[in-house]
């Protein structure tokens, strides 16, 4: 089953993304459920098998495109379909709110993610994507 995450997911959530290597010392991921899961144009959504969280993606509408971060599956888990599975949920998702196209970032070099997304249909975009820490970003 996948629906909504609660804020009870969150060490859940956040020890999945772990698990999966999806976590940098920059970014604070309870701070960015708690965020996803305070507005109204995005959430957090889970897989569950019985109590247990076995899938998340990460989802929301910039008011101009639709991303997905966070889009992860346990170890134990992983080739069976789940990945898919979120990822088409994150799409309902945005289409329920009218997001004409959804968007996310693959960090270079992940050739296991980069293939996911290909088997999926998602396209590489012309793009360069620039960034800049606003505050505390020395050292990084």
């Amino acid at each position: 089953m996948i629906e909504a995450a609660s804020a009870a997911d969150a060490a859940a959530v956040v020890a999945l993304w772990r698990d999966c290597g999806l976590t940098r010392p920059w970014n604070d991921p309870h701070a960015d459920f708690a965020l996803a899961l305070g507005t109204a144009t995005s959430t957090v959504l889970v897989a569950r098998a019985g109590a247990d969280v076995t899938g998340s993606a990460m989802v929301g509408f910039d008011g101009h495109r639709g991303w997905v971060y966070y889009l992860a599956v346990a170890p134990d888990r992983q080739r069976g379909g789940l990945g898919r599975a979120l990822m088409a949920a994150a799409e309902a998702w945005l289409r329920a709110r009218g997001v004409p196209k959804v968007q996310l970032m693959v960090r270079e070099g992940n050739a296991a993610a980069l293939g996911f997304y290909e088997a999926l249909g998602l396209e590489r975009q012309p793009v360069v994507v620039f960034g800049r820490f606003l505050e505390g970003d020395e050292g990084r």
